[in-house]
């Protein structure tokens, strides 16, 4: 008699995988009976990247070649103007670091 309660047991849990088994292929869930972490909730999702890059106006200094050019002469002239009061940046390898190494 034992031996058929068991038998009952495990002919019950066979045919309850075999029906989630059978609902996740018919209904396209992911099986996942020893319940490890998987990704899939997230890549699930649908992708944003186009909705957030809407919320941002175009900028135009991107494609307008003189917007560029006008924005690089103001740095340039800038920077010209604190090389003259010996307030630019220093040549290559003559900076606070290798001050230090040098002592």
């Amino acid at each position: 008699m034992a031996t058929g309660g068991r038998l009952k047991n495990i002919l019950a849990t066979v045919v309850t995988t075999g029906l989630t088994e059978a609902r996740a292929k018919i209904f396209g869930h992911v099986l996942n009976p020893t319940g490890q972490r998987s990704p899939h909730k997230i890549l699930r999702k649908k992708l944003i990247g186009d909705k957030v890059a809407g919320w941002y106006p175009y900028d135009i200094k991107k494609d307008d070649p003189l917007v560029m050019a006008r924005q690089e002469q103001e740095r340039l002239s800038k920077l010209e103007m604190l090389k003259r009061r010996g307030k630019g940046p220093p040549k290559k390898g003559q900076g606070k670091r290798a001050a230090k190494r040098s002592k």
